[in-house]
């Protein structure tokens, strides 16, 4: 059977520019999209703009611009965000786009059918900030302000006509769903966040608005336009063609292996989506993962509190793979994870320029000068080569097991680990006094190639660029990364050209005097 892999980031809401939010988001997607390349997989990988609302409306409405022409200018700095982030993303989807309408309009239409939406008469408090109905015991009052317990976004009070979704008609079979399919959820954390809010009792969802005209018109009735988040959820299932479920995306992609959320919008896609999806008698999504945020300090970083780390100018200063593996490494996978520039700078000196650039330099140079810059041919591994070696083979099972189960602190402790015992191996095995062995410095030389090589090809989906900047040392291409060579347990060529190398990553001069 094929291996399909359908990955999705969160779309994203253009109001402003992007933030290192949206980075974090769109990195580690790009990570399970690279790594499952990397294990053979056909690989869908989804990302773009939700651009409907009145948020949308008012910001374009502060611009006296038109708001497709306001959308139009932001959304594409997500887009060359993308391309700045090195993303490998095979679509990018924005809402105004006609595919994307038709099949919000027919999904519509679908639920309407089912008689799963109603005309009646919405009033309650509504946060234009965040898209969201809140009832009353999820609002607070500080200083005279209506506002979000959760978001701390300000609410205001709306009343007029609505349609609405039956979303109580669903809370047991959202329940039971969550129950015979425990890991649709994650973290734990967040699926029992979920399971409680569901069991506390779900009220209809209003999904329309007639207070404001940026957005997709509801079938039949113009005065009406479909709620922002039953437009934007429809995102992951209008970019594969649906309703057109004979086409080959729809086919070969859907269900989704995981959407990839910030956990600030779990409720949308663990509740609403799901139940949309059941009322419409779609298969869910396999996996909802709702990740942590960055902060800034104590606080999640926002553009109302102005503490916004930009990655353009983050990238701009010390690179793209650098800012990618700090990312990665720093932010526990599913917690909240707090970064500065200065940890960055130690991340970057410690991890990329002392241990894996380092590495790479110290051998490759060595192997120039005393193996006729040549992958060595006259070998013979002893015990400690073969356990470093094997360490790689052994590993690869747990480590496809680890990345389905979304384990990215392991993976990236892998390779700290490894970098630190191949760098021991190195030094501990001293090559440098076997000169009158040849035999012997030839299989050291040999086998932290070999370990550059694996650890290079692990390293990719982290730091592409750099990794693949690495692999010019055996002549080695991004279409020659694999795991297969390190399941098989494939060595080197004995007599290929290496190459020399340059400095891979510059150390930050810390220095303050």
């Amino acid at each position: 059977m094929d291996k399909k892999f359908y990955i999705t980031t969160p779309i994203y809401y253009p109001s402003a520019k992007p933030h290192m939010g949206h980075a974090y988001s769109s990195i580690i997607a790009d990570f399970f999209a690279r790594f499952k390349r990397m294990d053979g997989f056909d690989v869908q990988f989804l990302t773009g703009t939700d651009e409907h609302g009145l948020k949308i409306q008012r910001s374009a409405e502060k611009q006296n611009i038109d708001p497709l022409e306001f959308c139009n200018q932001i959304s594409q700095t997500f887009r060359d965000l993308s391309q700045t982030l090195n993303l490998t993303n095979t679509d990018f989807i924005r809402t105004t786009e006609d595919r994307h309408k038709k099949t919000v309009q027919y999904l519509w239409n679908e639920l309407e059918k089912n008689d799963d939406i109603y005309l009646s008469k919405y009033s309650g408090w509504y946060s234009v900030s965040d898209e969201a109905f809140y009832n009353e015991d999820e609002i607070e009052d500080i200083d005279g302000v209506k506002r979000s317990i959760s978001s701390k976004s300000p609410v205001e009070w709306i009343e007029e006509e609505s349609y609405f979704f039956r979303l109580s008609k669903w809370e047991k079979p959202l329940l039971d769903y969550y129950e015979s399919h425990p890991n649709f959820i994650a973290p734990e954390s967040r699926k029992n966040e979920v399971i409680s809010f569901v069991k506390s009792g779900l009220k209809d969802l209003s999904v329309s608005r007639k207070s404001f005209s940026w957005g997709i018109k509801v079938p039949n009735n113009n005065d009406h336009v479909i709620y922002v988040w039953l437009d934007a959820l429809t995102n992951y299932i209008s970019a594969l063609n649906y309703p057109d479920t004979d086409n080959n995306l729809f086919k070969n992609f859907w269900p989704a292996s995981i959407h990839l959320i910030g956990k600030d919008i779990l409720r949308f896609h663990a509740v609403y989506w799901p139940a949309f999806l059941l009322a419409a008698k779609i298969k869910l999504p396999l996996k909802v993962y709702g990740h942590g945020w960055i902060l800034s300090g104590d606080e999640k970083m926002s553009k109302s509190k102005g503490n916004i780390l930009d990655p353009i100018e983050i990238i701009n200063e010390y690179g793209l793979d650098p800012l990618r593996y700090y990312l990665i490494k720093e932010v526990s996978f599913g917690n909240d994870g707090n970064i500065s520039q200065e940890r960055l700078e130690d991340c970057i000196n410690s991890d990329l320029a002392n241990n894996f650039g380092n590495l790479c330099q110290r051998v490759t140079a060595f192997a120039i000068k005393n193996c006729n810059s040549e992958v060595p041919k006259d070998i013979k591994f002893e015990k400690e080569d073969l356990n470093i070696l094997d360490r790689y083979k052994n590993n690869i099972s747990i480590i496809r097991d680890k990345i389905d189960n979304q384990d990215i602190n392991f993976y990236i402790d892998f390779i700290i680990n490894s970098l630190f015992e191949a760098n021991k191996y190195f030094n501990d095995q001293e090559p440098w006094k076997k000169k009158d062995d040849l035999t012997r410095l030839n299989t050291i030389v040999y086998t932290t190639l070999e370990i550059v090589r694996k650890i290079s090809f692990l390293l990719y989906p982290i730091i592409p660029q750099s990794s693949v900047k690495a692999l010019k040392i055996f002549d080695l291409m991004e279409e020659d990364i694999n795991l297969t060579s390190i399941e098989n347990n494939e060595f080197l060529v004995k007599g290929k050209k290496i190459n020399k190398i340059d400095i891979l990553f510059k150390k930050i001069d810390k220095n303050n005097d």
